[in-house]
C-alpha cells in the first residue's frame, strides 16, 4: 500500500514530528526549484536514487547545491563498483514515487529494506531540512533529528558521511617551480 502525501503528513504528526508543508507548482530539477527554495526557510536537498553493480540500492541525500563526485561516491558509501541511477521503473517499484519526487520520506514504502539511506554530513548539520512529501508539488520542512527519527521508524538506519566532491582542475598556464 502506497501512502498519499496527506497520509505521510499524518504519520509524521502521529510520531510527534513537527513539520511545515508548503504547496507549490511541480518542480523536476534543482535549477527549477531555486525560486521556490528562496521562499522556504532551511536547507534544501538533492536526492539521488542509485544502484551499484551488484544491484544494491542507495538513496543519497545532500544539500541541493552540493557537487558530488559520482565516480568516487561508491568508495565513500561502500557500494560495489561505480554507481548508476536507478530506473524510473525501479524507483516506482521500490520507493513508490515518480522521477522528480525522490525523497527520504519514500523509504516508508521500502518495507523489504532494499535501500540504504546515505546522508551528507552537511545536511544533518542544518537547522531545518526540506524534502518533497512523496510528490513534487509540495515541500515539507523538519529538523534533521526528526528526519533521522522518521527514517529509523521505517527500519532504515541512515548512514551519515562526508560525500566526495569532484576534484578541482588546475587551469593556470603558469609554470610550476621544481625543487
Amino acid at each position: 500500500m502506497r501512502l498519499t502525501p496527506s497520509e505521510l503528513l499524518d504519520r509524521l504528526r502521529q510520531q510527534g514530528i513537527a513539520a511545515e508543508t508548503h504547496e507549490h507548482p511541480a518542480v523536476f530539477t534543482v535549477a527549477e526549484s531555486r525560486p521556490l527554495k528562496q521562499a522556504i526557510p532551511g536547507a534544501h536537498s538533492k536526492n539521488l536514487f542509485l544502484k551499484d553493480r551488484k544491484g544494491r540500492l542507495f538513496l543519497v541525500l545532500a544539500q541541493h547545491e552540493t557537487e558530488i563526485d559520482l565516480k568516487r561516491l561508491h568508495e565513500t558509501i561502500g557500494a560495489s563498483g561505480r554507481l548508476s541511477f536507478g530506473s524510473a521503473e525501479l524507483l516506482r517499484e521500490v520507493l513508490g514515487v515518480e522521477p522528480g519526487s525522490v525523497t527520504p520520506f519514500s523509504v516508508v514504502h521500502d518495507r523489504a529494506g532494499r535501500v540504504t539511506v546515505i546522508i551528507d554530513e552537511t545536511l544533518v548539520g542544518a537547522d531545518r531540512v526540506n524534502f518533497h512529501p512523496l510528490v513534487n508539488t509540495m515541500t515539507t520542512g523538519l529538523s534533521p533529528a526528526d528526519l533521522l527519527a522518521f527514517l529509523r521508524s521505517t527500519g532504515h538506519e541512515p548512514v551519515i558521511r562526508k560525500l566526495p566532491a569532484p576534484a578541482k582542475v588546475c587551469t593556470t598556464d603558469a609554470a610550476l617551480p621544481f625543487s
